[in-house]
């Protein structure tokens, strides 16, 4: 369910009415997911924006693009069904996956007048279940996955343990193996990165 309250709707899709709130990067992106007819024949078997796309009223500029996941054992070929809506936790099991883009505001919006953080938490935890409840009080979290990133509009900075940092700017990657970490946006624009999420299990 898609949360712009900026938005038009296109048959049981809001589409963003403009970019404004997202940067360069729709709310609502156009998803293509391929499949094959009864012919066993490669086709189109879906073509619409990602169900779960959620523009956040209590984190402004925050938005949250679930665009496919898959179960562990996953198989082929493609039954027809987008598994997304379906999805309880934003974290996989392991050799799950999870394809999300997320455009980030600016950090001021926390510190902007009115800012309800008791509200955008709960937003968090009901839009990123399994998640959001692996926040700490800092935006600080880990997950038990391995994550693909990669950064397609904007820039941000990725916090580590005892105060590292790292910069990425536009068509930098990231491999995030299960580290305690947070994204930090210290520009006045948004910052849009594409992740994979692939569950992983805990050697230690």
């Amino acid at each position: 369910m898609l949360r712009d309250p900026g938005a038009i709707q296109v048959g049981d899709i809001e589409m963003a009415s403009d970019t404004s709130i997202a940067g360069e990067i729709p709310v609502a992106l156009r998803r293509i997911v391929t499949g094959h007819d009864t012919n066993g024949t490669s086709t189109v078997a879906l073509d619409a924006p990602p169900p779960r796309s959620d523009a956040y009223r209590h984190i402004p500029g925050l938005v949250s693009r679930l665009v496919w996941s898959t179960e562990p054992a996953q198989t082929i070929p493609f039954d027809g069904a987008d598994p997304t809506p379906g999805v309880s936790s934003f974290v996989p099991a392991v050799s799950g996956t999870r394809f999300l883009v997320v455009t980030f505001p600016p950090d001021s919006v926390f510190c902007a007048p009115g800012f309800d953080s008791q509200a955008a938490i709960a937003e968090n935890f009901a839009i990123s279940p399994g998640l959001a409840e692996r926040f700490e009080a800092d935006g600080m979290h880990a997950t038990p996955t391995v994550d693909y990133g990669i950064v397609l509009e904007g820039e941000i900075w990725l916090e580590l343990d005892e105060g590292r940092t790292a910069l990425l700017r536009k068509h930098d990657v990231v491999v995030q193996n299960g580290t305690r970490h947070a994204w930090r946006n210290r520009s006045d624009r948004p910052a849009t990165l594409a992740f994979v999420l692939i569950g992983a299990r805990n050697s230690a």
